[in-house]
Protein backbone atom coordinates (compact mmCIF):
# COMPACT_ATOMS: atom_id res chain seq x y z
CA UNK A 1 0.00 0.00 0.00
CA UNK A 2 1.29 3.42 -0.92
CA UNK A 3 0.59 5.65 2.07
CA UNK A 4 0.57 8.74 -0.11
CA UNK A 5 -2.62 7.43 -1.71
CA UNK A 6 -4.46 7.67 1.63
CA UNK A 7 -2.50 10.03 3.93
CA UNK A 8 -2.27 13.75 3.27
CA UNK A 9 0.06 16.33 4.80
CA UNK A 10 -1.09 19.79 3.80
CA UNK A 11 -0.39 22.93 5.84
CA UNK A 12 -3.85 24.20 4.85
CA UNK A 13 -5.61 21.13 6.31
CA UNK A 14 -5.63 20.64 10.09
CA UNK A 15 -2.47 22.74 10.47
CA UNK A 16 -0.43 20.23 8.47
CA UNK A 17 -1.21 17.26 10.68
CA UNK A 18 -1.45 13.97 8.80
CA UNK A 19 -5.05 13.28 7.82
CA UNK A 20 -6.88 10.75 5.72
CA UNK A 21 -6.83 12.22 2.22
CA UNK A 22 -10.05 13.93 1.24
CA UNK A 23 -11.21 14.20 4.85
CA UNK A 24 -10.26 16.27 7.85
CA UNK A 25 -9.86 13.13 9.99
CA UNK A 26 -6.41 13.19 11.60
CA UNK A 27 -4.40 9.99 11.80
CA UNK A 28 -4.06 10.69 15.54
CA UNK A 29 -7.85 10.44 16.02
CA UNK A 30 -7.88 7.00 14.41
CA UNK A 31 -4.97 5.84 16.57
CA UNK A 32 -6.56 7.24 19.73
CA UNK A 33 -9.86 5.49 19.11
CA UNK A 34 -8.17 2.17 18.39
CA UNK A 35 -6.05 2.57 21.54
CA UNK A 36 -9.23 3.09 23.57
CA UNK A 37 -10.42 -0.40 22.60
CA UNK A 38 -12.30 0.84 19.58
CA UNK A 39 -12.90 -1.77 16.93
CA UNK A 40 -12.47 -1.07 13.26
CA UNK A 41 -16.21 -1.57 12.80
CA UNK A 42 -16.99 1.02 15.50
CA UNK A 43 -14.57 3.45 13.91
CA UNK A 44 -16.08 2.90 10.46
CA UNK A 45 -19.59 3.41 11.85
CA UNK A 46 -18.54 6.65 13.55
CA UNK A 47 -16.80 7.96 10.43
CA UNK A 48 -18.78 6.65 7.44
CA UNK A 49 -16.41 8.38 5.00
CA UNK A 50 -13.57 6.08 6.15
CA UNK A 51 -12.69 2.79 4.54
CA UNK A 52 -10.78 -0.11 6.08
CA UNK A 53 -7.83 0.80 3.87
CA UNK A 54 -7.77 4.25 5.52
CA UNK A 55 -7.43 2.71 8.99
CA UNK A 56 -4.72 0.39 7.74
CA UNK A 57 -2.91 3.34 6.15
CA UNK A 58 -3.10 5.28 9.45
CA UNK A 59 -1.53 2.36 11.32
CA UNK A 60 1.18 1.91 8.71
CA UNK A 61 1.88 5.65 8.74
CA UNK A 62 2.27 5.56 12.53
CA UNK A 63 4.64 2.59 12.28
CA UNK A 64 6.73 4.30 9.60
CA UNK A 65 6.87 7.46 11.71
CA UNK A 66 8.08 5.50 14.73
CA UNK A 67 10.73 3.69 12.73
CA UNK A 68 12.30 7.07 12.01
CA UNK A 69 12.19 8.23 15.63
CA UNK A 70 14.75 7.67 18.33
CA UNK A 71 13.32 7.14 21.81
CA UNK A 72 15.49 8.02 24.78
CA UNK A 73 14.86 7.28 28.44
CA UNK A 74 15.24 10.49 30.42
CA UNK A 75 16.39 10.39 34.02
CA UNK A 76 17.27 6.69 34.04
Amino acid sequence: MNLLDRIELDPRVCNGRPVIKGTRIPVSVILEQIAEDGTWDTLLAGYPELKKEDIQAALLYARASLEHTEVRVVGA
